[in-house]
């Protein structure tokens, strides 16, 4: 290449074609703040969509194409708020605070009731308009078109990195839920994400469920087992055909949707199931019932939670099995954490050891008033069934190999009563990105009292205790639903300078 040519490439590539500027607007009225971010938001990425068409169409882009995400934005200069109750809708402090924001549709519902509650607690407006933070090409697409593909298959002569926006991890850290951002330019977050990593993980939900985010209910049940799923299966559809259960429809794998009053499913059931496959028994308002089947291990249940988070559910439960670790217990006892020992290992750099996993006395109430229901047994008799205590999870699923006496004098040191895989990481991962969060194991083995797991033990269990233990769940969730979120999302949830957003 000529030193002319490379001149004129160098110019071109440095030449930056912007999407229609956006300037900040204000706004008192909550809904049309959000009406004002979806036709943004909208007009922004079409703008990239119809780029990035015409060069798949042979059409040449002179230089960069670049369109940006969408802000929300409140400054204050007063400490003053309405409502010292709530945990959140409230800035921690005067100043500006502002967060960019991405896919207004799907939270539509969300956002206006946060900026609700904000121009209500601070009697100030909102501010609404282009902010600085690109939106990468990948995340304009809504449906998972692969762009790489589509980019090889028109034999581009020049990287996509030189024409459009591409992923940047730096803006998709944790940093904000973490606690550990300092903003440099004095501008403090309104909500735990950026809208990067928002995209980031409304992608990868679609790829590790199968399913679509819009699927997702606010009220998530995590298992480590299919038979839980199979039985949430069976219940989900006995729900949708009464009509007075207010379900509308249950989504499976696949996007396969079979609403009320159908006789069959629209769409074609998924021959292999993803990773971690997710279900949803649908309410028209989104308090309805999400099941996700996590597999074995702390690395899926950090995954999944990673991602679930950004939706902002009011609640998630683990339900699952679990190893009892007294002589008091039997199979099919249940066990409902209060605490947790940490030796899962996935969260250690996000969330230290050292930092403590309360019980939520709102989620805890509502799982032993669960039992008790669905049991028929209550009072000083409910510990005959259930005993509340502190659960321990490892990484390490063959923990019954290690040097037993070492195993028992630890156990009996934290008072633990139980031990799994998952549960420790699914809490301290709901405390660190204050979303709710509650325990409910089933116990199904006793290894250090010689009752092992073996198959013809498990298959007569499970057919015995399953289906009573999601009803206590599917329980415990429907009554939290008639809690308000004011009252749901815990203050022991937040922080002292703490973002605005819920």
């Amino acid at each position: 290449m000529s030193n002319s040519t490379k001149n004129v490439f160098h110019q071109a590539a440095r030449r930056v074609r912007h999407a229609p500027s956006h300037p900040l607007e204000v706004f008192t009225d909550a809904n049309k703040a959000v009406d004002r971010l979806i036709e943004i938001f909208e007009s922004n990425t079409a703008f990239l969509r119809q780029h990035f068409q015409d060069l798949l169409d042979g059409k040449e882009i002179d230089g960069r194409v670049r369109a940006f995400y969408p802000q929300v934005r409140i400054v204050t200069d007063s400490h003053v708020r309405l409502d010292s109750r709530l945990s959140y809708g409230f800035v921690s402090r005067p100043g500006t605070h502002a967060s960019t924001i991405t896919r207004p549709d799907l939270f539509r519902n969300y956002l206006v009731s946060q900026l609700s509650l904000l121009m209500k607690n601070h009697d100030v407006p909102i501010q609404v308009g282009d902010s600085d933070m690109p939106i990468p090409l990948h995340f304009a697409f809504y449906d998972g078109t692969h762009v790489e593909g589509g980019a090889a298959a028109a034999n581009l002569d020049r990287p996509l990195a030189d024409m459009f926006d591409l992923p940047d991890l730096t803006v998709m850290d944790d940093s904000i839920a973490n606690g550990t951002y300092d903003p440099a330019d004095g501008v403090m977050p309104l909500a735990s994400f950026t809208a990067p990593r928002v995209d980031y993980s409304l992608h990868r939900l679609q790829h590790y469920t199968a399913t679509k985010a819009e699927h997702f209910q606010n009220y998530v049940l995590f298992t480590n087992y299919q038979f839980y799923i199979d039985e949430f299966c069976r219940m989900s559809k006995e729900l949708l055909a009464q009509p007075d259960s207010g379900y509308e429809a249950f989504v499976s794998p696949g996007n396969v949707v079979l609403e009320a009053g159908q006789s069959q499913p629209d769409g074609e059931e998924l021959t292999k199931l993803p990773q971690m496959p997710a279900y949803h028994l649908k309410r028209a308002d989104g308090s309805g019932i999400t099941m996700v089947n996590i597999g074995v291990g702390p690395s899926n249940a950090k995954t999944i939670t990673d991602h679930i988070a950004v939706l902002r559910p009011h609640v998630w439960l683990m339900l699952g099995h679990c190893a009892g670790l007294r002589n008091s217990q039997t199979l099919g006892d249940y066990v409902l954490a209060h605490g947790y020992v940490r030796e899962d290992n996935v969260l250690d750099q996000d969330l230290p050891i050292w930092v403590p996993i309360p019980p939520l006395a709102e989620v805890q109430v509502a799982l032993e008033d669960a039992v008790a229901e669905i049991t028929g047994i209550d009072g000083y008799e409910l510990k005959r069934v259930m005993r509340t205590g502190t659960v321990v999870s490892l990484d390490n699923r063959n923990w019954e190999l290690w040097d037993q006496p070492e195993l028992v004098k630890r156990f009996s040191q934290s008072r633990a009563i139980a031990l799994d895989m998952e549960s420790a990481t699914i809490a301290a991962n709901g405390f660190r990105f204050r979303v709710p969060y509650g325990t409910l194991l089933c116990i199904s083995d006793k290894p250090l009292h010689g009752e092992l797991k073996l198959p013809g033990m498990a298959t007569d269990f499970y057919k015995r205790q399953v289906a009573q233990h999601l009803q206590i769940g599917i329980r415990a969730m429907e009554k939290m639903r008639d809690m308000t979120a004011e009252r749901l999302h815990s203050r022991k949830l937040r922080s002292f300078a703490e973002t605005a957003f819920q």
